[in-house]
């Protein structure tokens, strides 16, 4: 199977009561170059003429940093891409636990096997967890999670909030997809393999036909390391292939959020996001 150029726009449209000033924002939405995908076009703009500064974040993400000072009523961020993707490599053979551990403890991604607020999860389910799969080698173990995270939390679009921890989604056993990831990323860490959080679109027709715009979702998913870094999808357990385009990976949600800011002025009154997505070919 070949893979997929895809075309995405992602709108954000921020309302105000009255008037907002000295707004200060940063956004991650420009999917990077890698080795799944290649990216072809990029553009970020504002309902503003102000300039927009882009760099790449400690994890990797590009972020778009504008300011917008004049008085305004709405605040407008939308991201365009147009993404090839490929179908997923294949993986090379998988460290054992003795290696995993050493490598690990003298790496970068020893900053991965640390809990962080959403991804917590309560000793005692950890411990369940991940007494269910030892003596499993890392990759078997970290497959069966996953698919535990995907029977036990039950996808709930409108259930949970960007706040929402770990804990909380496994104990209310619903969820969207950013609570499967915290999840899946939570016991993994705990089982002692190194996870991160990624944040990126799914294309959701896998039989798409080329030119048909459809609505699309941000997406979340996650990554394990077990010699190198292995995608994950525990909300649909579908493999992460053409149809993911990833914008970025960090810790957890936090590292990664789409848009981000303060101001100062009368409050926000409504909030509203859509993404399109189409494949070209």
């Amino acid at each position: 199977m070949t893979g997929w150029r895809i075309g995405i726009v992602h709108t954000t449209r921020v309302s105000y009561s009255g008037e907002a000033r000295a707004s200060y924002n940063e956004c991650r939405m420009t999917p990077p170059n890698m080795a799944r995908q290649t990216v072809l076009a990029t553009t970020v703009r504002t309902g503003s003429n102000a300039p927009i500064w882009s760099y790449r974040d400690y994890w990797g993400t590009t972020v778009s940093s504008f300011d917008i000072q004049e008085p305004h009523h709405e605040l407008l961020v939308q991201a365009s891409a147009t993404v090839q993707t490929n179908t997923a490599p294949v993986a090379n053979p998988a460290l054992g636990w003795a290696e995993l551990r050493d490598r690990a403890a003298n790496s970068y991604v020893l900053e991965f096997l640390a809990e962080t607020q959403r991804t917590t999860i309560a000793p005692e389910v950890a411990g369940e967890v991940t007494g269910w799969v030892v003596g499993a080698e890392p990759d078997e173990a970290a497959r069966e999670i996953v698919k535990l995270v995907n029977r036990r939390v039950s996808y709930q679009p409108g259930s949970t909030g960007v706040q929402t921890s770990a804990q909380e989604a496994w104990d209310a056993r619903s969820g969207v997809c950013q609570d499967m990831a915290h999840v899946s990323v939570g016991l993994l860490r705990a089982a002692g393999l190194p996870a991160r959080y990624v944040s990126g679109y799914l294309h959701p027709d896998p039989k798409a036909e080329p030119g048909h715009a459809v609505a699309g979702q941000s997406h979340a998913w996650a990554e394990y390391w077990t010699g190198e870094w292995v995608p994950c999808d525990p909300t649909s357990l579908a493999p992460v292939a053409e149809r993911h385009v990833v914008l970025g990976r960090g810790r957890d949600y936090s590292d990664v959020s789409p848009l981000k800011g303060i101001y100062s002025g009368a409050p926000s009154v409504a909030m509203k996001v859509t993404v399109e997505v189409t494949r070209l070919a």
